[in-house]
């Protein structure tokens, strides 16, 4: 689909879509009959026409605080396509969360899921006049109550949606303490979309099944503006993606498309493809000759391919860090993986590469339009901080012209705050965050985040965390308990020296592991167990600052 000379804005490109693939399958709960894009499109007119009774005008913020459904789509476009502005608010984020969001955009009116009514329970602003059920668009609180919703009203007005009219602002909870409100316009997130497509062609008769939250950038540009462009179908499930959810979801959509975080392919690899190959220990010999293990991978990797459908194209993962074990399985599973680079920043993707050209621990070039290059690098190494440049970079942040002075220069590099370097080939490569680098005794620069996933290869390890402390490194441990347990079944029945004594050996066998797989500045000094999980971002990465 040529969309490369449509206006960049969201009406433009919708409709675009519903000219071409209207009787097509948009959007589905995962086993249900999907809506089409006419029906889409006639629905977010109705919407439109609904908010424009409830006093909404170009320019307005209009929050959505939901799990991901059909009607989360729905009520995006029907706020962009009459020039107002989204306000996406995740939906693990607390009472004062979003409070603080609500309070700071100034949102005037709130699509919220039925689930996530105590989140705004007591909640009072003088800007906040209307309250929208996404489920069925009914009222929740109106300052005009007598309106309700019309699913065959259309708009009373004519609204012309510019390119560089905002169209979002989201609030990023981020791994540094306070949230910002990032502005993103409709031609931010649209260059975005299709320099995305030239990534990974698609089409019509693609599906996708979303697992992400859809108040993220990424799969908010990813995972719903982008299928639009090309009148692929989203599926989205009705409970959390846990196993029981997630394994017959995959079974029924049979999905060409997904995007997740590493915490998510790699909970399948350590808890469950490692463990088969390193239970007996004629498996674990086998698995530790490089042609056995490459033989053993490629089983492995045939078994999860169909446990995913057995139809993937592009399993996309973004948003941290993948640990360089899990994507050796996947490179010798031949699994039709892919990483991606991005920020919220940045509408969010910024280098990326397709299953066919991914390069290992890269991210990948940079995608096209986008200018990336590394900020003083370090003389040896080519380390330095990551700045980008093109038109997926952000207005600003909203109300905060100092904080945005700071990380856009003049001349309109932003500077990411990651640290990484560039190969011959222009692949990119993430060190970590400049915040987290740790300056070692002899000015030795150390990232955690590497000594990170050696700890996370250690058997029962389920995230680690290291930081400084007195100048020695420190690593917080959380284990899989019920995995540990199983493995010394004499802890149930006697819980306390035993446990004890066992405890300490096995953290004392995990320092020594770790020392021997890290440079000499890089020694962890002590491990110190961490036992309720670490709290985490939406795209799971954990949220540091809880911590330092």
């Amino acid at each position: 689909m040529e969309q490369e000379n449509i206006k960049l804005t969201f009406p433009a490109m919708f409709s675009e879509t519903v000219s071409r693939f209207g009787s097509h399958g948009a959007y589905a709960f995962a086993g249900e009959e999907p809506i089409t894009w006419e029906n889409a499109h006639r629905q977010i007119e109705s919407l439109s026409a609904f908010l424009e009774k409830n006093g909404i005008l170009p320019g307005d913020r209009v929050a959505i605080l939901s799990t991901n459904m059909p009607n989360w789509a729905i009520a995006y476009f029907s706020i962009t396509c009459m020039g107002g502005v989204v306000v996406p608010i995740l939906p693990d984020f607390s009472f004062t969360e979003v409070a603080n969001v609500l309070e700071h955009s100034e949102a005037k009116a709130i699509f919220i899921s039925s689930g996530l009514l105590p989140r705004i329970e007591g909640f009072k602003s003088e800007n906040l006049k209307t309250g929208i059920l996404i489920e069925d668009f009914s009222l929740v609180f109106s300052e005009k109550s007598s309106f309700k919703f019309d699913p065959d009203a259309v708009p009373a007005k004519q609204y012309d949606v510019k390119e560089d009219d905002l169209a979002s602002i989201i609030y990023t909870s981020g791994t540094t303490g306070r949230s910002k409100g990032v502005m993103l316009t409709h031609r931010n997130i649209s260059f975005n979309a299709l320099k995305g497509r030239k990534i990974q062609s698609m089409d019509e008769n693609d599906r996708f099944l979303s697992v992400l939250p859809l108040s993220h950038t990424y799969e908010n540009t990813l995972g719903l503006i982008l299928p639009m462009l090309c009148g692929a179908c989203v599926h989205y499930l009705r409970k959390p993606p846990t196993p029981s959810v997630l394994l017959p979801a995959l079974e029924i959509v049979k999905p060409t498309i997904m995007l997740t975080v590493p915490l998510i392919i790699e909970k399948v690899y350590f808890s469950k493809i490692l463990p088969a190959f390193t239970e007996k220990w004629i498996m674990r010999v086998l698995y530790k000759l490089p042609f056995m293990r490459k033989k053993l991978n490629l089983i492995a990797g045939k078994k999860l391919f169909k446990t995913f459908g057995g139809k993937l194209k592009f399993f996309g993962i973004g948003g941290a860090k993948l640990n360089k074990s899990v994507e050796k399985f996947l490179r010798e599973a031949k699994f039709p993986y892919a990483i991606g680079y991005g920020l919220t920043e940045t509408s969010p993707l910024l280098a990326g590469a397709n299953p066919v050209n991914t390069v290992f621990e890269s991210t990948g070039p940079a995608i096209e339009g986008i200018e990336l290059k590394i900020h003083n690098p370090d003389n040896k190494t080519g380390e330095g901080e990551i700045w980008a440049r093109g038109a997926t970079v952000m207005k600003g942040y909203y109300k905060e012209p100092d904080m945005t002075a700071e990380v856009i220069t003049g001349d309109g590099w932003f500077k990411t705050g990651d640290l990484g370097a560039l190969d011959s080939g222009n692949n990119l490569y993430i060190k970590g965050r400049l915040k987290n680098m740790i300056v070692g005794a002899s000015g030795e620069n150390i990232y955690p985040e590497e000594i990170e996933s050696v700890i996370n290869n250690f058997r029962f390890v389920v995230e680690s965390l290291v930081i400084q402390q007195k100048g020695k490194l420190v690593a917080y441990v959380h284990l899989n308990m019920d995995e540990l347990e199983k493995k010394y079944m004499t802890l149930k029945q006697d819980m306390s020296e035993k446990y004890e004594e066992k405890k300490n050996e096995w953290m004392e066998e995990l320092k020594e592991y770790v020392n021997s797989q890290v440079s000499k500045f890089c020694q962890i000094n002590k491990v110190v167990l961490q036992p309720l999980p670490f709290q985490k971002t939406a795209t799971m990465k954990i949220k540091r600052f809880l911590y330092t």
